[in-house]
């Protein structure tokens, strides 16, 4: 019972992580995915190009292979070139997280105690699972921080509003 809860609330997380993003940068001009705050930070898109990166790498063959796959190249998720469209990078964005789902949503109790490889170390599915609920949850808030920032005082809440608290109650 615990395990398959875990499960339904850990694809209940990934869906929110991705509807919060997507909700933050539905607020926001294409140049802003592209802007960074300063030399050292990165933009928006790179953020989410790095978190399809880490997805198709962790979920590809999820159960089979080493999560750290020998033709990911880490490095370049934090390079952009040139500016993709708007619709490449969703493009790429969704591709990362149907991996996630097509990995994730048929686990079934018993595969939580099973060990899977991440960089060569072990982990245990539920370990491997928390591991990228936190990284995609730290993303997650990056984004929504420059998001807002962004769209300045145009911003609408993706949570209870200043002021609002009380209605909440």
């Amino acid at each position: 019972m615990a395990a398959r809860e875990f499960l339904e609330d850990a694809i209940r997380q990934f869906h929110g992580q991705k509807k919060l993003i997507e909700r933050a940068i539905a607020q926001i001009p294409d140049a802003a995915l592209w802007t960074r705050i300063d030399p050292e930070s990165n933009s928006i898109a790179i953020v989410m190009k790095h978190i399809a990166g880490n997805q198709r790498s962790r979920w590809t063959d999820f159960l089979t292979s080493d999560g750290e796959k020998p033709d990911r190249h880490r490095d370049s998720e934090f390079e952009m070139e040139e500016e993709m469209s708007r619709e490449t990078l969703l493009a790429v964005w969704e591709d990362g997280w149907r991996r996630v789902f097509t990995a994730v949503e048929p686990l079934t109790a018993e595969d939580l105690d099973r060990t899977v490889a991440i960089r060569g170390e072990p982990h245990t599915v539920i370990r491997a699972i928390n591991r990228q609920l936190t990284h995609y949850a730290y993303h997650a808030g990056q984004i929504v921080f420059l998001a807002k920032h962004f769209a300045g005082p145009a911003w609408k809440s993706l949570s209870i509003p200043k002021g609002q608290s009380e209605q909440y109650k």
